[in-house]
């Protein structure tokens, strides 16, 4: 078999029908084209809004839940240990928000392998006062640099640094909502008032602005220290903990095996994002089902174009077989045609797709809500372009695969006798 022979017989039918060369090539062209935009600017969307969740919310949150307590006196009275009490009114058991052991806890958790960082937090609620305005809020006291190192707390400070916030005893960092509302700037100050009535003034570093309204509207963080004094708590007095792990699989049963160990509450960042992860898996389904559908459909039109190229070279069909070419040989020269247009239509379908993402990254994306984007996420993964040009392969050679059958079975007998 000459496969330069065959090569050659293709490219000359390709060649004197350019115009249906042409659309078929454009066909793959639009279809990866598309996929190739398509796909790059919904999972870049799909990263960016997951980014805005996962960034914040650590893969397990620890914290000592208050709850009504499981087991009233009457359960342990042995008088009615084997009778069927109701209880009204059960009020929730004596107990405080503060995680009892939370150091040893923190330190007992860094020596997981499994765990990067256990972050300790102090939150707690308050009143904003700055002379007669009144807000009522949430305080986090934090360690800044840690947070930073691993929750990407910087990406979220529109004004002022995460250094200002170390170097500062008395400062605080504001919700953008709350300094909006207050018309408070860097250097303002603002009065913390806490549920027992006591009064701290603290000095505005910053401003942060998460992308949620309602936790904008209320949230506020300093120092962890700072928030101790706040309260007039000792360093050991803390509740939360953030962790971070390597495997965010293992965040489920990190989060079962720290609620049985330290009988604590414990969240993993699946169940805590639970809705969200669906909505996720939605998009990305649509995404690509709208894709595959581009390529199926470019295929299709490679497929009818092929079927009509056969019918109008029947005769050539007929002096190739005439000649010597076998049966084999004519299907080798329509399916190498399909390959051919494939490869082409693939290549420029990648460019086309390349250029028309790297326009939609360049576009400015501009909103209150999302500070830190200043353009719509792309996401350039190589293996979409890998993917793309697999699939311009695989659809045409299907695409051209009957249609050669059919120019192989021909009889070149009948179409002689024919003419």
């Amino acid at each position: 078999m000459n496969w330069r022979v065959i090569i050659g017989i293709a490219k000359t039918h390709l060649f004197t029908k350019i115009k249906q060369t042409a659309i078929a090539a454009l066909g793959v062209t639009f279809g990866i084209g598309s996929y190739i935009a398509l796909v790059s600017f919904m999972t870049g969307l799909n990263g960016m809004l997951d980014d805005l969740i996962l960034n914040k919310t650590p893969h397990v949150h620890i914290y000592n839940e208050i709850e009504p307590s499981k087991e009233q006196p009457i359960d342990i009275h042995e008088a009615y240990a084997n009778t069927f009490n109701i209880v009204k009114s059960i009020k929730p058991k004596q107990t405080q928000r503060k995680i009892h052991n939370a150091l040893p806890i923190i330190h007992n958790l860094s020596k997981n392998n499994d765990v990067i960082a256990a972050i300790p937090q102090l939150k707690t609620q308050i009143f904003y006062i700055s002379g007669p305005i009144e807000l009522g809020g949430n305080l986090s006291g934090i360690d800044i640099m840690k947070e930073v190192e691993f929750f990407n707390f910087k990406d979220y400070i529109v004004k002022g640094t995460p250094q200002d916030l170390l170097n500062s005893d008395v400062g605080i960092l504001l919700g953008s909502g709350v300094a909006s509302k207050m018309s408070l700037g860097i250097g303002d100050r603002v009065q913390i008032r806490t549920a027992v009535g006591t009064n701290f003034p603290l000095k505005v570093i910053g401003v942060f602005q998460s992308g949620i309204a309602d936790l904008d509207n209320v949230q506020s963080f300093v120092n962890l220290r700072t928030a101790q004094k706040i309260l007039g708590v000792p360093r050991n007095h803390i509740t939360d903990i953030n962790v971070k792990l390597h495997d965010i699989d293992k965040a489920f049963p990190l989060a079962k095996k720290i609620e049985g160990q330290f009988n604590l509450k414990a969240i993993d960042i699946k169940t805590a994002n639970a809705q969200f992860e669906t909505g996720t898996n939605i998009r990305n389904l649509i995404t690509y089902a709208v894709s595959i559908t581009l390529l199926i459909v470019a295929g299709f039109g490679i497929y009818n174009i092929l079927n009509m190229l056969i019918y109008e070279k029947m005769n050539d069909i007929a002096i190739l077989k005439a000649t010597g070419f076998s049966g084999k040989d004519v299907q080798y020269i329509f399916l190498s045609q399909a390959m051919i247009i494939g490869f082409v239509g693939g290549i420029l379908g990648l460019l086309i797709g390349y250029i028309i993402s790297s326009i939609i990254d360049k576009i400015a994306f501009e909103t209150e809500a999302l500070p830190t984007i200043t353009t719509y996420p792309v996401n350039f993964n190589v293996w979409f372009y890998l993917i793309g040009i697999s699939f311009a392969m695989v659809s045409t050679f299907l695409a051209g695969y009957l249609p050669s059958r059919k120019a192989r079975k021909i009889d070149p007998v009948r179409i002689i006798r024919g003419q």
